[in-house]
């Protein structure tokens, strides 16, 4: 398997932690974001890692370039134009091979989840992608059909939805865990990479003749450290599920 981290955004939501340094360097007990979700991933037999970057660049290659991961690591390169989650997997996947699916990792998620239970998954559903979803309260939700196909996407701040097709009736609403798996295929049907554009839009847009699934996980082993008070959380979080 091969594998995406989120690692270029800008941190905001983290100030005055990132003003002088990207989110993916700043600790969790002793240890950064960027490190433990690189162990992580190589410790689920990852061969390959893309980390991309922007925000505070140059400090993240240094502190890659500083060890040895047990695994390829390489750079994809945003410093020019950040290029949002859809142009960043689109950009990143110069980097992968067409033989292995594509895991993508926000750097500020931790969580249990396995990448192979993702897989099977993809395996047992013919699916192109898995995107690892809970039921737990969101301001933006997945929506599924009840054969576990995405349909949609509802802003409940907005208002707005984004439909697969035709508005639906029912479905089941899940959140985005930030973790999900590809097809290399999948990806390669992506807009090229010259603009930014997020990746849920997209996915709806090839939810239409490809076969996008969702696998649940319990709400309570996840956690998006990319918020002070969420961050105060990661220790106890760590001692209990990592």
């Amino acid at each position: 398997m091969q594998a995406l981290i989120l690692a270029a955004g800008l941190g905001t939501r983290l100030r005055p932690l990132t003003n002088d340094r990207p989110k993916a360097l700043v600790e969790v007990g002793g240890m950064t974001l960027l490190e433990r979700n690189l162990l992580n991933l190589c410790s689920q037999g990852v061969t390959r890692v893309v980390v991309n970057v922007h925000h505070f660049a140059d400090q993240i290659i240094d502190f890659l370039n500083s060890r040895n991961w047990g695994t390829e690591v390489i750079v994809s390169d945003e410093r020019d134009l950040l290029l949002d989650t859809g142009g960043a997997l689109r950009r990143a996947s110069r980097y992968f091979v067409d033989s292995m699916n594509i895991a993508m990792y926000n750097v500020d998620i931790l969580s249990p989840i396995r990448l192979l239970d993702l897989e099977a998954e993809m395996m047992v559903s013919d699916a192109e992608a898995v995107l690892a979803v809970s039921d737990r309260q969101t301001s933006r939700y997945l929506l599924f059909s009840h054969s576990g196909e995405l349909v949609g996407w509802h802003n409940t701040k907005t208002g707005e939805y984004l439909w697969v097709d035709k508005p639906m009736d029912e479905y089941k609403a899940f959140a985005f865990s930030g973790i999900s798996l590809f097809s290399p295929a999948l990806v390669n049907l992506m807009p090229e990479a010259d603009h930014p554009y997020p990746l849920i839009p997209e996915l709806l847009k090839l939810a239409k003749h490809h076969t996008i699934k969702y696998l649940e996980h319990n709400p309570e082993q996840w956690l998006d450290v990319g918020k002070p008070d969420t961050l105060q959380q990661a220790n106890q979080f760590i001692t209990r599920y990592l």
